[in-house]
């Protein structure tokens, strides 16, 4: 075998065996396990958002161990496809090593896009993701361009099989829209597209300019991941101080003469709740943890709607903030601003070709994560 080959077949395999340390196959072959008995109870879907959840994590769980297990594979074949090759003699073998070559680069193409989801490791990566466009400036030609690119983010979905939901489409007067909201229900939605969040800039001749003349708009993208939200709020007895007093103000003999009122202090967050409205001490502690749950689940909502809020792009869609370029005329080019990567095809762009934009830009915030 040429020296050349296997020097990368060695790398290819190194990259390989890093993919699936990262994935944890006996972790992930448990986690299949596991779901697969959740996914056989008779009662799944008594509760359909919790069925969905397992059966979406299942196919992504099953999904994920079968591209690497393939990809081992692929690369086991290589050596034996060279062999072959050297084994024929004139054109075939030709043809025989063209076939070992193409396939060679194909498999390190499809080990570098798997080794980009080993760099999705942000706390909120793994979550689906909700997604919002906007129109930004440039008129007309900014809510058409908000519509193209709400096109081209579900055909994206579309053609990797991930279920979306377009949950609200304002649109504009004359041609496009002024805002969408969809989510993505997939895993690791969120990690894929915030690399994609920013100001999106557009440069073509303006179909809705009678006069031809070229025009630049833009559109605002902003991913979010979504929030898993549990209404239950779990309360450890010993982040609590509970306090007996004697009720005041009318309720009878009984109540007024027994310390029966109860004062709950969380102490991790200082909140305070008291009961003094049921004749039981033991009821009136029910009662008061109630109004406690119900305290710290509104504080929780809260710090995580700032969280999604630190989460939002600062920026306004416009000049100065932009992170792709997309110009149709004079040249054909998509360019990301930041990654510097760039193809010469809009046309595949807007109808969904994005995975290049896409990994490039996840490899480009992690050396950002790395330097800083």
């Amino acid at each position: 075998m040429n020296p050349d080959v296997a020097a990368d077949l060695k790398e290819l395999a190194t990259t390989l065996e890093s993919i699936e340390a990262v994935a944890d196959l006996p972790r992930l072959r448990a986690e299949i396990a596991d779901l697969e008995d959740q996914a056989g109870q008779p009662d799944l879907w008594n509760d359909p958002a919790a069925a969905q959840k397992i059966t979406s994590r299942l196919s992504h769980a099953q999904g994920e161990l079968r591209r690497i297990e393939e990809l081992r594979r692929r690369l086991e074949d290589l050596p034996v496809l060279y062999e072959l090759a050297e084994e024929e003699s004139g054109a075939d073998a030709d043809a025989a090593l063209a076939d070992a070559d193409a396939e060679r680069a194909k498999l390190r193409a499809d080990i570098s896009a798997l080794e980009v989801r080993t760099l999705l490791s942000g706390e909120y990566d793994q979550r689906e993701a909700m997604v919002t466009i906007r129109a930004g400036a440039g008129g007309v030609d900014a809510a058409d361009f908000a519509e193209m690119l709400l096109r081209m983010y579900l055909r994206w979905a579309e053609q990797h099989g991930y279920p979306t939901e377009v949950y609200d489409t304002s649109y504009a007067e004359e041609a496009g829209i002024k805002s969408a909201t969809f989510q993505v229900k997939a895993p690791y939605a969120y990690g894929t597209l915030s690399v994609e969040q920013g100001t999106h800039r557009l440069v073509r001749i303006s179909p809705f300019d009678n006069q031809g003349r070229r025009q630049t708009s833009f559109a605002d993208v902003e991913v979010l991941p979504v929030v898993e939200q549990d209404d239950h709020v779990e309360i450890d007895e010993k982040d609590i101080r509970v306090d007996v007093y004697r009720s005041s103000g009318p309720g009878g003999q009984g109540v007024n003469t027994t310390d029966s009122a109860v004062r709950i202090t969380h102490l991790p967050t200082g909140i305070v709740v008291s009961c003094q409205n049921e004749r039981s001490q033991i009821q009136n502690k029910a009662s008061a943890m109630l109004v406690l749950q119900a305290k710290l689940l509104a504080l929780r909502q809260a710090e995580q709607r700032a969280e999604m809020d630190a989460l939002k792009d600062s920026g306004s869609a416009s000049w100065g903030n932009q992170m792709r370029s997309y110009v149709l005329h004079p040249y054909q080019m998509v360019k990301d601003l930041r990654t510097e990567y760039e193809v010469n095809n809009p046309t595949a762009v807007l109808d969904g070709n994005i995975d290049g934009f896409i990994e490039a830009g996840i490899r480009w915030r992690r050396k950002q994560q790395q330097a800083a």
